[in-house]
């Protein structure tokens, strides 16, 4: 069983983010965009991003007029974002299980399956409540999650990927509960060549957000499949988009 707190070390890790580094940035601006042309915010809006990484996301809310504050727990990933801070971007290492600022924010967003990782639902509650707690009230939060059923009859069982010297052999499994990916790194130039991490995801559904959110007083809007904010089917879509409101 991987250890309960998997993903300190591993998004801390320099293999984490020489593996990630490649994800596909266009596709990552075109959602944003797509997302704000959505929402339709005003300028200068404040806006929480939960879990940013190195702040992708962000910098790009940020770079369309919107006041952006980042939070991760990631030392080395919130240290990368802070080289972008402006008077309009700013970021903090913090955990989204702990409360962080109240009836702040106009809009709450967690990208790219940033959430689900945690050993207990209580600690997906307290992160839950974290969000809910920071926007004001009429707020929105938008998080983007894997949409379980598809993902169930679309698992890639294994391959292999190399960067540079460095080699990822990636292993993926689910049980009832969970989807797993075991990473083993073999990296000839360290003086440690191998190395495992094991990342888990809850397979939450659409009711387990719902109930999770309603909860902490939010109420879902809508429900979007894919980055293009297509029609959600719970079959075929590829993503879990939801938009929910603050009461």
């Amino acid at each position: 069983m991987p250890d309960k707190a998997w993903f300190k070390d591993w998004f801390n890790s320099h293999y984490y983010h020489l593996l990630y580094q490649h994800r596909d940035d266009r596709e990552a601006l075109a959602f944003i965009d797509t997302l704000i042309h959505y929402l339709k915010p005003l300028p200068g809006t404040l806006m929480l991003d939960v879990a940013c990484g190195k702040g992708r996301h962000s910098k790009a809310l940020a770079d369309m007029g919107f006041d952006v504050t980042g939070i991760d727990l990631s030392e080395a990933s919130i240290t990368a974002a802070k080289e972008e801070e402006t008077d309009q971007l700013h970021f903090y290492q913090h955990d989204m299980r702990l409360p962080f600022r109240v009836n702040y924010y106009d809009y709450a967003f967690n990208f790219f399956t940033s959430f689900g990782y945690f050993r207990t639902r209580r600690e997906h509650d307290n992160a839950i409540r974290t969000i809910a707690q920071s926007i004001k009230h009429g707020g929105s939060f938008i998080i983007d999650y894997i949409n379980v059923h598809y993902a169930e009859d679309h698992l890639e069982k294994s391959f292999t990927t190399t960067i540079g010297d460095v080699s990822f052999h990636i292993t993926k499994w689910q049980d009832e509960e969970h989807f797993f990916k075991q990473i083993q790194v073999t990296d000839p130039s360290h003086k440690n060549p191998h190395h495992l991490y094991t990342e888990r995801v809850a397979k939450f559904s659409l009711g387990d957000f719902t109930d999770m959110m309603a909860y902490q007083g939010m109420q879902v809007q809508e429900v979007f499949g894919d980055y293009q904010l297509g029609r959600y089917d719970v079959k075929r879509s590829p993503r879990m988009i939801i938009h929910a409101r603050k009461n």
